[in-house]
């Protein structure tokens, strides 16, 4: 009665110790005497105790921060550049047994190819480009993470620092540029009114009549603006005045 019980109790315990519990986020990868056997899905388990060892796998989209590389652009400007990976394991069969620590290993392959990259590029396009470079960053991991059971979704490039040298000569350039367009509008601007003058004056010339109410706004402008005395002179009597003096 005793070893009924005993091997009872045995049994017992062993069917409590093979229970295993898998998350929703989560696939477990069976290794029995350290050879793979099979992936467990969500839900509850059972496996052999001892013999059997299982690995908890997160199978949601991560983020992989890539720390600050200092990189030198094509024209020569040392430029500190930054990025976020998201990735997401497909295969989690591979991604034990295909890498030592995946996480670890894409994280040092996105900070090479991440300088590869930004070193083929200028500064002006590295700072008007940043999705473009992010797109090619995405390109070249794909392959190899592909073969550790790791499908990257997604390369974003966080921030791009230059130095304060650069900086300052940027902002010189921004301002002439700035400059030059507001002394081009102002050209183009006096350019058209000489044209309007020109075309205004040719207009009283060929009629008196318009001198005459050009004569009379003038002077009802000066009467608005400013408290003064104003005597009319008469065009005839200035006319003969004229040939007064030239006498």
């Amino acid at each position: 009665m005793f070893w009924i019980k005993l091997l009872g109790g045995l049994i017992a315990l062993i069917g409590i110790l093979g229970i295993r519990v898998i998350s929703q986020w989560e696939c477990g990868v069976v290794f029995r005497l350290g050879k793979f056997v099979k992936e467990i899905k969500p839900g509850l388990a059972w496996v052999i105790p001892i013999i059997d060892s299982v690995y908890h796998v997160d199978m949601r989209i991560r983020t992989m921060d890539v720390v600050p590389q200092e990189v030198m652009t094509k024209d020569s400007v040392p430029t500190k550049i930054d990025a976020v990976v998201y990735y997401k394991i497909f295969d989690a069969q591979k991604s034990i047994t295909a890498v030592e620590n995946f996480s670890y290993a894409s994280t040092l392959l996105a900070q090479s190819k991440l300088r590869d990259v930004v070193g083929k590029y200028d500064l002006d396009t590295l700072l008007s480009s940043k999705d473009k470079i992010g797109d090619e960053v995405l390109r070249i991991l794909q392959g190899p993470t592909d073969e550790w059971g790791v499908n990257v979704k997604s390369v974003e490039i966080k921030n791009i620092e230059i130095p304060d040298n650069m900086k300052r000569a940027m902002a010189k350039e921004s301002e002439a540029a700035r400059e030059k367009r507001a002394r081009l509008t102002k050209a183009s601007a006096e350019e058209e009114a000489s044209k309007m003058f020109t075309n205004a004056a040719r207009t009283i010339a060929e009629s008196p009549n318009a001198l005459v109410l050009r004569q009379l706004q003038t002077w009802q402008e000066i009467g608005a603006e400013q408290n003064s005395l104003i005597i009319l002179v008469p065009t005839e009597f200035a006319k003969i005045v004229n040939q007064l003096t030239q006498k």
